[in-house]
């Protein structure tokens, strides 16, 4: 439906467009007709003249004949240029109307996908772009919502459920994380069940796309991983175990927040290292990083194995393909 409305403007703004240079011709033509200027050229330049309303005065029709071209020409010259420059303005408008209503298609890549909109999703998109590695990557938002829901240059919004068609004007094939929110409108079950749907279509039209999904059950996290998901939230058990956190070691989850939040102090990031750190043992990779980037490694994701380790062993030798995970007060960059 798009294409065609776009079609139907660009067809008449070419059809105003020619017929401004028609009328730009026969007035430059009937002026040197009628007031026999030395230089055909001198016609056509009173001819825009007249059609742009500047009217310089430096060439002035004296012929009945040639004030009759004049007529024509700011009648219709005017009139047609009227119309074509709000043509012009119309279809701009138009344009960011359909934006902010979720009509159009986006062309961006390597892109976030976020499907769904509550609360959190507002709060979601704050700390992505708090961190400088996505701060201007390109966020689609994808929601049955009536309108665009954040003013946000690089944000954009498509509106309707999880579908093939929605997701193609997602570019889905070009995203590179897609993040799938529960639906807070439906119960426990039929939200985890929306989600699976949604990660199994997601999963079908782009096999290499990471998915990130949250659910309200901890027993539907094997569906969410048998549907493609390659990280799954469960939101009432994280919750719950920050509350037991928060009991047994008063203060804790002040660090906890600190960490997972890109706002403020130090935050956990996975890089990998260079080539210059494989083969080092652990403890003195862990002095290393410290003393050079003033940041503690606290896990390290064996690339062999695609297995995550907590507080490593000291003499633990980092392997090709390994990934460390860090605290630090910003993205560490190897030199």
């Amino acid at each position: 439906m798009t294409n065609i409305v776009f079609k139907v403007g660009r067809n008449r703004i070419v059809r105003l467009f020619c017929l401004t240079i028609i009328t730009l011709f026969i007035g430059g033509i009937g002026l040197h007709f009628f007031e026999k200027t030395p230089r055909i050229i001198d016609a056509f330049w009173w001819s825009f003249v007249t059609i742009t309303t500047v009217g310089y005065g430096d060439i002035t029709p004296s012929t009945i004949g040639g004030r009759i071209i004049g007529v024509v020409v700011m009648v219709f010259g005017i009139g047609i240029l009227g119309m074509f420059t709000a043509t012009i303005a119309s279809a701009f408008v138009d344009t960011k109307l359909k934006e902010g209503k979720g009509m159009n298609g986006v062309k961006v890549k390597d892109h976030f996908i976020i499907c769904g909109w509550s609360y959190k999703a507002k709060e979601i998109i704050a700390e992505l772009r708090a961190d400088k590695k996505v701060k201007n990557k390109p966020i689609v938002i994808v929601a049955d919502i009536p309108e665009k829901p954040i003013e946000d240059e690089n944000t954009f919004f498509i509106h309707g459920e999880v579908d093939v068609d929605i997701l193609k004007k997602a570019n889905l094939k070009d995203a590179s994380v897609v993040m799938i929110l529960t639906d807070e409108e439906l119960d426990s079950y039929s939200r985890d069940a929306k989600v699976v749907l949604n990660t199994l279509t997601i999963r079908k039209l782009n096999p290499n796309v990471y998915i990130c999904v949250e659910i309200s059950d901890s027993r539907n996290m094997q569906h969410g991983k048998l549907a493609g998901a390659d990280e799954i939230i469960v939101i009432g058990e994280l919750s719950g175990n920050l509350l037991v956190q928060a009991a047994l070691d008063h203060g804790i989850t002040k660090i906890i927040t600190e960490l997972v939040s890109n706002k403020y102090g130090n935050e956990l990031y996975k890089v990998k290292p260079p080539e210059s750190f494989v083969g080092m043992q652990f403890i003195d990779l862990l002095k290393l990083i410290k003393e050079k980037y003033n940041a503690i490694i606290v896990a390290i994701e064996s690339g062999k194995e695609n297995k995550l380790s907590a507080n490593p062993p000291m003499k633990y030798t980092i392997q090709p393909g390994d990934y460390l995970v860090l605290i630090a007060q910003e993205r560490p960059h190897f030199g």
